[in-house]
């Protein structure tokens, strides 16, 4: 990634509160996953605990990239530094007929955010379930849980940035882009 592109990323984290609900809306997965490894690094600096739920590829592709940054995710896992779980499958703990138990979510979040903080004071937390239910059609569904995300990050005090493809709205007017974008605090800036 280019210098200047590498600078507008890390600034964009660096300035992330505690209980921001930021979202990047992208159309090229490299761009996505240097965004996602920024805010994933900048926890490791931070001594944060990271919670990453995610598809099996880009759990896969993020792992490679902190491995080439000299993370041994393995450890980091072990130390409770670093989770990770399958966004569908975690979709499937707390989803009742399309649409998102808040008891069941809140459940499944805070046994996660339970093991992060066994030995870290603080978290923060990457999720694209949200993006999953979209691309299923479940738009009204997606927006309560964006809903549901922010009510938790504000009661739970931890910065949570979700992502979406840019394709996922090819089919509309706009709409659905500009309300997934105005349920969050903070947009990422197109790189």
């Amino acid at each position: 990634m280019e210098a200047t592109r590498r600078e507008a990323i890390d600034e964009f984290w660096q300035h992330t509160s505690h209980c921001d609900h930021s979202v990047q809306v992208y159309e090229d997965e490299e761009d996505f996953l240097d965004t996602l490894e920024a805010f994933v690094m900048a926890g490791f600096r931070g001594n944060e605990a990271v919670i990453v739920i995610a598809t099996p590829a880009h759990r896969a592709a993020l792992a490679q990239r902190l491995e080439g940054k000299g993370i041994d995710v393995a450890q980091a896992s072990l130390r409770g530094q670093y989770i990770v779980r399958d966004a569908r499958a975690t979709l499937a703990r707390f989803m009742f007929d399309g649409w998102p138990a808040e008891a069941r979510f809140n459940d499944t979040i805070a046994e996660l955010m339970g093991k992060a903080r066994e030995n870290h004071a603080t978290v923060r937390a990457f999720g694209e379930m949200v993006a999953l239910l979209w691309d299923d059609g479940l738009q009204r569904a997606t927006m309560r849980l964006e809903h549901l995300w922010t009510q938790l990050c504000q009661r739970e005090s931890f910065p949570l940035f979700c992502a979406y493809p840019k394709a996922s709205f090819d089919q509309g007017d706009g709409a659905g882009c500009r309300d997934v974008c105005h349920s969050h605090t903070r947009v990422c800036p197109p790189l």
